[in-house]
């Protein structure tokens, strides 16, 4: 319900900028729809470059380079982690207890609302998390969307963030199920050809870390301990899953016409499948 709510990422911008440099300054927020149709906000500018699993080869960073942004990634998240969201205002935004439960009950239930096929691993995996809820970790600011192509790099330093982006899912809950969204995304070259193929992350490019290596870099940095890290990685597979199944939901219905979109069902099958295999062996990379 809170996302694409721009009053509210607007609120948040105003919020942390202040304190926390890696954030565009946000400028000015409009709720007459009558300028735009929509309510809207402007913020500043950020030059940089964003990587994308779509850049051509040649514009990649070699593999040392990528190591070393892979290190800035994790030390930002741990940075967004350890903000102190009461003093930059946020202290009544988001409810964290009770957190884990209400994502893994709420994406359940967006996945049942956009089913269109039988994916029996998926529906396996929905029942697995709901029986293996952690317990809860320490609240934080979270993003809820943390990955490459949501930070704005400094072009003459790639280690450097200059901005995180896209904070419209952003709220105040458990930071462990944050790492487990950026999990979700995290594909790397040891994995099979169809989930490379889906291009959801440069985190393939040579240079970046396994997800367990990943794991360790986070609770190392950060003192959280996620474990094996198997909950929130099936997590974050099961909640890209159903952000995939709801935008084909919409192709089917002829809501949108984008033929892209025709063959998504099979990268939700895949999917189902990555998440049960980690279930089954009690691991995160392949």
């Amino acid at each position: 319900k809170t996302a694409h709510d721009m009053g509210r990422e607007y609120r948040i911008l105003e919020a942390l900028h202040p304190v926390w440099g890696r954030v565009p300054r946000p400028v000015w927020y409009c709720d007459d729809e009558t300028v735009l149709g929509a309510p809207f906000y402007l913020m500043e500018r950020v030059p940089g470059v964003i990587l994308r699993a779509t850049l051509p080869e040649a514009a990649r960073p070699d593999a040392a380079t990528m190591a070393r942004v892979a290190d800035a990634f994790v030390d930002t998240l741990v940075e967004l982690h350890g903000l102190d969201y009461r003093a930059a205002g946020l202290g009544d935004w988001g409810r964290p207890q009770g957190y884990v439960q209400r994502q893994i009950e709420g994406w359940t239930k967006r996945y049942r609302a956009a089913r269109t096929d039988d994916i029996a691993e998926l529906e396996r995996a929905a029942r697995w998390l709901a029986d293996h809820l952690p317990p809860e970790a320490d609240a934080t600011l979270i993003h809820n969307d943390y990955k490459y192509d949501n930070l704005v790099l400094d072009p003459d330093d790639l280690t450097r963030v200059r901005a995180v982006l896209d904070w419209e899912m952003a709220t105040i809950g458990d930071p462990l199920m944050d790492l487990g969204t950026t999990l979700g995304y995290w594909v790397t070259a040891s994995d099979p050809d169809w989930l490379q193929g889906l291009a959801l992350n440069p985190s393939i490019w040579p240079g970046n870390p396994s997800r367990e290596a990943l794991v360790q870099a986070y609770a190392t940095r950060s003192g959280r301990d996620p474990g094996n890290a198997v909950f929130y990685y099936v997590y974050g597979v099961f909640k890209v899953a159903v952000i995939a199944q709801q935008i084909y939901k919409r192709y089917v219905e002829g809501k949108t016409s984008d033929p892209r979109f025709a063959g998504l069902i099979h990268a939700v099958r895949g999917l189902g499948i990555a998440a049960m295999r980690a279930i089954q062996t009690g691991r995160i990379d392949a």
